[in-house]
This record gives C-alpha cells, sequence and structure tokens, in this order.
C-alpha cells in the first residue's frame, strides 16, 4: 500500500505492476497500463502510441465525445467517417491509407444499431489495421471488450468503475502498452500503489451494483410505460452513454422538470458518471451527442439513471417533478 514512484526495471510503482498484471489477465489481453486522465487519458494515451499526426483514422459518422475529438484535434488525425451501422460500408472504407479504426462501443446516436463484435470480426477477415476501442461505459454491462474481439486496445476509464478519481485503464497488445509505459515514464505521472489497489477493490463489486441497479432501471421503464407516471409518454433502456432510462415527456418541459427533480433530491448532473459519488438518482439532459443528432427532443427527453438509489424513490421523485414543472 506505500508503493510509490518509479522502481528500477519496471518504470512504475510494484503494486500497480501486479494490479495491472491481476486486470490483463481478467481480460484474457497482453497487457494493462493504469494511467491518469480517467477515460480521456487512457483513450489519449493509445491514440498517441499508435499514430503520428496526419494519419488517418477511421470513425463513426456520429457526434464524436467532446474530450475525444479535442484529442483527434490536437494530434492533428484526419477524420474518416463512415455509417458504423452497416458493416459493408465499413469495410469498403477500409482503404490502404487508414491507419486506425476508432470504435465508440456504447450508442453515439439514438438511431445507432452498429455491434461492434460484428465490426471487429469482420475487419479482421481482411486487415490487420489497428483498432482501438473507447470501452468507457460498457465495461461489466457488455459480454466482451474489443481486445477480446481482435482490437489492439481497449480504453476505459476507472473512475466509473467505483475506482479513484482520475485513474484509467488501456487494455491491449504488448506492444501498445509498452509504447504508453515509455510515453509516461515520468514518477509523477504514475498510478501510485495504494491508487492500483484501491481501483482493484472495487471493480470486485461493480457487477453486483451494476446487476441491481440494471434491475431498478426495468422496474423504472416499465412503470412509465404502464402509464403510472401522468405527463410521460414512454420511457426507453438505452446505453446513452450510461446505462440509463430516457423519459419521453408529453410537453417540452425537460429542463423544468430537472430543475424540480434537484430540489427533490436528484442530481442534476454527475460528479462522474458511475463514480463512487454518485448516490442520489440522476436526471439530466439527454447527452450532448444525442441532443446533435436528435436536437427536436431537446425540450422532452430527460435522462434518468437511478445510481443507487430504488425504483420507488426515483418514481416518486419524477411524478412529483412532471406535476411541479407542469
Amino acid at each position: 500500500m506505500g508503493d510509490v514512484g518509479v522502481v528500477p526495471g519496471l518504470g512504475r510503482p510494484r503494486t500497480t505492476a501486479r494490479v495491472e498484471r491481476v486486470i490483463a489477465e481478467f481480460f484474457g489481453a497482453e497487457d494493462v497500463a493504469l494511467v491518469r486522465g480517467a477515460g480521456t487519458g487512457s483513450i489519449r494515451f493509445a491514440l498517441q502510441a499508435l499514430l503520428k499526426p496526419g494519419d488517418k483514422i477511421l470513425v463513426h459518422d456520429a457526434p464524436v465525445y467532446s474530450t475525444t475529438d479535442t484529442t483527434f484535434r490536437t494530434m492533428g488525425l484526419d477524420i474518416v467517417k463512415v455509417d458504423m451501422n452497416e458493416t459493408q460500408k465499413v469495410l469498403e472504407a477500409l482503404t490502404p491509407d487508414i491507419d486506425m479504426v476508432y470504435i465508440q462501443h456504447s450508442r453515439q446516436k439514438i438511431s445507432d444499431r452498429y455491434d461492434m463484435y460484428e465490426i471487429i470480426r469482420a475487419i479482421r477477415k481482411v486487415s490487420g489495421v489497428p483498432i482501438v476501442t473507447d470501452e468507457n461505459y460498457t465495461v461489466f454491462k457488455t459480454r466482451y471488450i474489443g481486445t477480446q474481439l481482435g482490437a489492439n486496445a481497449s480504453c476505459f476509464s476507472l473512475f466509473k468503475l467505483l475506482g479513484p478519481e482520475g485513474i484509467g485503464c488501456v487494455v491491449g497488445d504488448k506492444k501498445v502498452i509498452d509504447r504508453v509505459r515509455k510515453m509516461n515514464y515520468s514518477g509523477g505521472g504514475q498510478v501510485q500503489g495504494p491508487e492500483a489497489m484501491e481501483a482493484l477493490r472495487a471493480v470486485v463489486y461493480v457487477p453486483v451494483m451494476l446487476a441491481i441497479q440494471s434491475e431498478e432501471i426495468e422496474k423504472v421503464a416499465k412503470a412509465v410505460n404502464e402509464g403510472k407516471i401522468p405527463g410521460a409518454i414512454a420511457a426507453y433502456i438505452a446505453n446513452a452513454q450510461s446505462r440509463t432510462v430516457l423519459v419521453e415527456l408529453k410537453e417540452p418541459i425537460s429542463q423544468k422538470v430537472i430543475e424540480e427533480a434537484n430540489k427533490l433530491g436528484a442530481a442534476p448532473y454527475p460528479v462522474g458518471a458511475e463514480s463512487r459519488y454518485e448516490i442520489t438518482p440522476m436526471f439530466y439532459r439527454a447527452s450532448g451527442t444525442f441532443i446533435k443528432d436528435k436536437p427536436k427532443m431537446k425540450d422532452y427527453l430527460i435522462r434518468v439513471n437511478p445510481m443507487r438509489a430504488g425504483s420507488g424513490t426515483v418514481l416518486r421523485i419524477l411524478k412529483q417533478a412532471i406535476e411541479k414543472a407542469r
């Protein structure tokens, strides 16, 4: 627990190296690097390890998550967009000058239906092009992450998995992880031993927490769709970006409902979605990428994540907030 610094021969704390080996074994990967910067940092390190300025990257034709877009732009990448809902179109866009395929596992648009597993398998039949997957909001909620199906690196935030603030994880090929470590060779940049152990203890409980949360989400959606909440037309369970209930309102009062829900005890925005601090349910706007795709829905849609709250609490707040907003 007191293991910190840069240990000769390892370039990082001994305990951190042990935790990385445990996570790598769990995912069946060659290696793992714990990094600073949470999900954003892990994606940035993976891209920097595999690409250079001006390289061409193939991405889904959808609004890019803001911090990822910043990384694309600051690296000077040539972005090629393709509709990943059509696997054949992805293969057709996979020209010899494409240097990487980048896939976000969670949905970016309401209309998205692509199967990341199918895309990776299809690409691997014809090409060895590097593939990086953004696994934020999907680890322990989906059967596999990208590297388990042939991707070269998968990136996610351990902060979203009840871990310490700002810790990210890159799972992948040894050559990718070696490059990440080489770029990050600084004592101040290391994830220290106590933090690594804290993250490992946290993720052991995450699958249990998410299973309970999933059950409560289904109860909320069922109640809304059975007409038990006046003013709510329908509810949709979606990975947007974490697994949530999208509640469609009868009137364009979403912002007012969020404000009233906040007064009743709900949180209006996350500290770090799914983090250890998210105890009360969250009533907040649909994600920025969803709104860009369907701007007219902005005033009719709210996103509800129970977090650690039961469905009874969520439905009570939702019903009262709509009444007050109307």
